[in-house]
């Protein structure tokens, strides 16, 4: 299902905004980070969803821009049939940030869906997003044109949540073939969590308003199928589930706001909120954390990251200008769909197989796996129990909080030598830092699951659960 939330900038210690996240999906999930590219003038990119999707259409070509923009993102190998490699969100040259979030669409408008279904599907609006815009106002606007010419091939219903230095944009993309969106603005004073994502009422009545845009046919389409006469116009109601704020929602939303007036948002306060077990746990596929703000290079725009869900997995950032991440945080077979019938071996290929090599390559996979090594800590932690979580969250909080001000030094030396022209130096210092504060963070998830395991067997071998055992979530 995914997660995000979004905090302006009035309500933080350091006075820019915030936009955090995971995605939800049961496949693998690596880190990259892409550089920019200039691009034939007819190129094109293939979109959409195949016949083996959950909900079918047929893929499409629609023009390439350009020029893309760099970006950092994570992608990851399956979700309902929607085509690999797929991308949640993350962080682009220009300072966008993107988290993708399901947002399911009323039943009605699911069965409408045509099976025919065309144009961009949510994981490709997310990418086109990262790679052709600069704010989070012209990402809704160009996915709302893609939307308009293209289509959209649906799963159910999606939103994403685009955010920039100054404001961010929730956007519902609804089922049903008929091409609806709709979008709201959040401000320097807003609070927002999407899991689902939401838009509550939207006024119809002012169609300049300016914290609201939605497509031609939005009112129109509610009207014709006897879903809207009038009055206000709850888009959750009358488009999506009806259940309007999730109570996991409420809570995040509330919690964050009570932290706010008491003492500002700050970065430790944007981990815990994609850290607490209330709202994270094995479904988590990783954790983001962007500070929404200009550092005055865009190779020094970073996002903070984790290789699994936070409740077992440490942040460490990941800036743009460093061009490549280490192994161990880039594909591997673990979890990837159609790995299982795959080989490391040419003799499958030279006697003529097909779709029998493996896609990971063979140095990554030689690699350790931090997805994997950060599961294996989470399966332990639950093992142990509650009594666990204060310990292990308290160790990954003191090595971020330390890390957060070696960042900043690291980040102040780097605009030196960009200041002066000097980028591939930049590039190599930013590597070198980024890579080994990974590694390390990765050696300390290892560490605290090989004590956890010494713990457990302690009196004989790992016990046998009946059942999974794991901490209380909200959802």
């Amino acid at each position: 299902m995914s997660y995000a939330i979004y905090v302006g900038k009035n309500h933080t210690k350091d006075g820019h905004g915030w936009l955090a996240g995971y995605g939800d999906e049961p496949s693998s999930h690596w880190l990259e980070v892409v550089a920019g590219a200039d691009h034939a003038p007819d190129s094109t990119i293939e979109v959409g969803v195949g016949p083996e999707a959950d909900m079918p259409g047929h893929r499409i070509h629609i023009p390439q821009a350009p020029r893309t923009a760099a970006h950092i993102r994570v992608s990851y190998s399956y979700y309902l049939g929607v085509p690999a490699p797929i991308t949640n969100g993350g962080l682009n040259e220009y300072g966008l940030a993107v988290r993708d979030v399901w947002s399911t669409s009323r039943a009605e408008l699911i069965a409408m869906t045509p099976a025919d279904q065309t144009g961009p599907n949510y994981s490709d609006l997310a990418r086109i997003a990262l790679e052709r815009t600069r704010t989070a106002r012209e990402a809704v606007e160009v996915c709302a044109g893609l939307i308009a010419e293209h289509g959209e091939s649906t799963y159910g219903g999606n939103s994403h949540l685009f955010a920039d230095e100054n404001e961010a944009w929730v956007m519902i993309q609804f089922a049903g073939g008929q091409g609806l969106w709709v979008a709201e603005r959040l401000g320097p004073d807003s609070i927002r969590a999407s899991r689902p994502g939401y838009v509550l009422d939207v006024p119809v009545e002012e169609p300049d308003h300016p914290d609201f845009l939605y497509s031609a046919n939005f009112v129109d389409v509610a009207r014709d199928l006897g879903w809207y006469s009038g009055g206000a116009f709850n888009a959750n109601a009358i488009y999506g589930d009806g259940k309007g704020r999730w109570g996991g929602v409420e809570w995040i939303e509330g919690e964050m706001a009570r932290r706010a007036a008491e003492r500002g948002i700050g970065f430790e306060d944007m981990i815990w909120a994609i850290r607490t077990e209330r709202l994270t746990g094995d479904t988590a596929g990783y954790g983001q954390v962007v500070a929404l703000r200009d550092p005055g290079h865009a190779g020094l725009r970073s996002l903070w990251h984790a290789p699994a869900g936070a409740v077992a997995a440490p942040f460490a950032p990941v800036f743009l200008g460093q061009g490549v991440v280490p192994a161990e945080f880039g594909p591997h077979r673990y979890l990837t769909t159609g790995e299982s019938h795959r080989f490391m071996d040419m003799r499958k290929v030279l006697a003529g197989g097909d779709d029998v090599l493996s896609l990971v390559p063979q140095s990554g996979e030689a690699s350790r796996s931090a997805v994997a090594e950060c599961k294996r800590l989470l399966y332990l932690m639950g093992l142990v129990g509650p009594a666990c979580l204060a310990r292990i969250h308290g160790a990954f909080a003191r090595r971020e909080m330390r890390l957060a001000g070696l960042s900043s030094r690291m980040e102040k030396a780097a605009r030196v030598l960009l200041d002066q022209g000097e980028a591939i130096a930049a590039q190599a210092v930013l590597s070198q830092f980024s890579a080994s504060e990974l590694r390390e963070g990765l050696q300390m998830v290892m560490a605290l699951a090989d004590g956890l395991e010494a713990e457990l067997t302690a009196g004989g071998p790992l016990p046998q659960a009946p059942e999974p055992k794991g901490f209380d979530q909200l959802w």
